[in-house]
């Protein structure tokens, strides 16, 4: 789809094992294309991301995705406003080829270039496509990353309410897979097998009753210690036990946010935020008046397009950014009080 009467950038995003590149817009982040070119069957053999592995792989598969975001946008070179590209957080390597191109990029194009926390890219996932967040809004981001909670009184300014004190939410999805034996990417099939199951199994929802912080390794363990002691599992049941564990933290933790703050929106990003189940459990009137956001399924899990629209947001309100700028493998998301 060729853009009209719109500015357009470039974004690209490599922070783990999705190359990706997409053509956004200025007015309503309009994704005019969106490339990705996912390595999952590549890591599968392994049971999860090799960080060698990955590097490499964005290396080969760079060229063809950006050129495929020009192609789909309609679009050369010279009608792009700048180049915007993930930073941190994220592996090394991956962070570092990506970096590396977009540079290139913006310098043989003569293009401006844009730093943009993964982070950042995530929260405005729900915004893509003219999707309108009311603010003040508060923010759960869940990933395989990330469990973290905001408050944010306006777009792009955002107070860290809580976070993980070990394990992300997506991370203890795919360890507790792997112990029940599913072949990586596991977290999905847990969502799909938990319908099926009764949750009978008794196992602990950490840090429930207090503050915003998130703690899933116990949980984890929990698991671990149920498919040891016990002679018979029903796989379905434990599986089942599990997510409703997970959900019930998430979900509690959220109104409880949502109570203190009484924000316009409820937005929830990041990968785990394509789970069904989570939808379920949130949609109609799960928190009151506040009014549930999240991101079209596409777009919840790395991808460009998200980076675009946190580009633009930097973009218009810091400006470009000199070219001397490095990969930031640990960057924290900026807060205010």
């Amino acid at each position: 789809m060729k853009p009209i009467h719109d500015k357009v950038l470039l974004a690209i995003e490599t922070s783990c094992d999705e190359t990706a590149a997409a053509v956004i817009g200025k007015n309503e982040y309009t994704v005019y294309s969106s490339a990705v070119a996912s390595q999952i069957p590549l890591h599968a053999q392994w049971g999860g991301v090799v960080p060698a592995v990955a590097s490499q792989q964005h290396v080969l598969a760079m060229n063809q995705v950006v050129r495929s975001a020009l192609e789909e946008a309609e679009l050369s070179p010279e009608d792009l406003e700048a180049v915007a590209v993930t930073v941190g957080p994220g592996l090394p390597g991956s962070l570092a080829v990506g970096i590396s191109a977009a540079k290139a990029l913006a310098l043989g194009w003569s293009k401006p270039i844009v730093p943009v926390n993964h982070l950042m890219g995530h929260l405005f996932s729900a915004q893509l496509n003219g999707a309108v967040i009311e603010f003040p809004a508060v923010y759960l981001l869940v990933s395989g990353g990330h469990c973290m909670l905001f408050y944010a009184k306006e777009p792009g300014k955002y107070k860290l309410l809580g976070t993980t004190k070990d394990d992300s939410v997506g991370e203890a999805y795919d360890k507790v897979a792997r112990e029940l034996g599913f072949p990586y990417p596991g977290g999905p099939k847990l969502d799909r097998l938990a319908p099926s199951g009764k949750a009978v199994y008794p196992l602990p929802r950490p840090m429930l009753n207090s503050g915003y912080d998130f703690s899933f390794s116990g949980l984890k363990s929990s698991v671990r210690r149920v498919l040891d002691q016990e002679k018979e599992i029903d796989t379905a049941d434990l599986t089942c036990s599990f997510v409703t564990a997970c959900m019930e933290v998430l979900t509690t933790k959220l109104k409880r946010a949502c109570d203190e703050y009484s924000p316009e929106n409820a937005v929830v990003v990041g990968g785990v935020s394509a789970s069904p189940i989570l939808r379920e459990l949130l949609s109609n009137d799960a928190l009151g008046d506040t009014r549930v956001v999240f991101p079209s399924l596409k777009y919840a899990t790395d991808n460009a397009a998200m980076i675009g629209a946190a580009g633009w947001w930097e973009y218009i309100h810091n400006g470009p950014s000199a070219d001397t700028f490095a990969m930031m493998p640990r960057l924290a998301l900026s807060t205010i009080d």
